[in-house]
């Protein structure tokens, strides 16, 4: 068993918290949003859209990370509504960021005019990033504790001991130092899967046609290993023995998977050279292509 005694805080100075789930995230974000801006020139599209997107993507991914939560646990929040804005104290569904990302950045799109052939490769080059990013925030969750998990009894079952973990909350105890038997690691399982996942999409750039594939695979791929993973996990049953998870993940699969087999095609896979892929306007640092552009 593998015991975690790390405490979800960094630090608490007068009631200014700074928890290590906020931290990794925060880098999550940052390096996805890095990855996606390195990457747009190789396919066309000028890094400062990518900018602009990202502060919509991530407000419409906090929103519905934080509503998807609140919705998971409405006899809470019901009786509680002022806890709803709580974010500090944790509770975020990371269906809820990805889907209110995706919204947030559709809507950006839409607003802005943006070309619609742009729209697929912009999803395609954003996917892997997602993954990077979502792997990166799991990280802050075995500091954090925050999910509850079935008893499990082998040598990656884990336990947190320390007192401000959330997972003393856990009604079972199997996450918590208050029980001998530890509990199913699936922040590590997410995690491989996530690997995994990019390893595939990543063998499948520029080979899986048209744009917008990519986007398809990764949601549903994620979705599948989303699912299993969830049976492991001890949140609460909305019906038929399946969580909330379940249900947003059989969402993302009808859709997904009839989108990858009637649209899907695969292409003998072309590299771009980064000279050949970017003209020169979308080049050198955003003070460059500024002059480039007044020029």
């Amino acid at each position: 068993m593998i015991e975690i005694s790390a405490g979800p805080n960094l630090f608490d100075i007068g009631g200014f918290v700074v928890a290590w789930h906020g931290i990794f995230s925060l880098i999550g974000v940052v390096v996805a949003v890095y990855l996606v801006a390195r990457w747009a020139p190789l396919r066309g599209i000028d890094p400062d859209l990518i900018y602009s997107m990202a502060l919509w993507a991530v407000l419409g991914g906090f929103v519905g990370a934080r509503a998807v939560h609140v919705i998971d646990n409405w006899d809470f929040y019901g009786s509680n509504p002022a806890q709803i804005i709580a974010i500090w104290e944790g509770g975020i569904g990371v269906w809820g960021g990805i889907l209110g990302g995706f919204a947030g950045a559709m809507i950006y799109l839409f607003v802005m005019r943006v070309p619609r052939p742009q729209w697929g490769i912009l999803m395609d080059i954003t996917a892997p990033a997602l993954l990077f990013s979502q792997t990166i925030g799991r990280l802050g969750d075995f500091a954090n504790g925050e999910h509850c998990a079935k008893a499990a009894d082998h040598f990656l079952s884990m336990t947190w001991t320390h007192a401000e973990s959330l997972a003393q909350r856990c009604a079972n105890g199997h996450s918590s130092s208050v029980n001998s038997v530890g509990a199913e690691p699936v922040i590590l399982y997410e995690i491989v899967w996530n690997t995994l996942v990019l390893s595939v999409l990543w063998f499948m750039r520029g080979r899986l046609k048209p744009n917008g594939m990519i986007w398809a695979l990764y949601i549903s791929l994620y979705a599948i290993g989303r699912f299993a993973i969830s049976f492991a996990r001890e949140d609460k049953i909305w019906a038929l023995g399946m969580q909330e998870a379940h249900y947003i993940a059989l969402v993302v699969l009808a859709i997904g998977v009839p989108l990858l087999v009637y649209k899907a095609r695969f292409t003998q896979r072309v590299e771009l050279e980064p000279a050949e892929a970017a003209p020169p306007s979308l080049r050198g640092t955003r003070a460059r292509r500024r002059r480039q552009k007044r020029n």
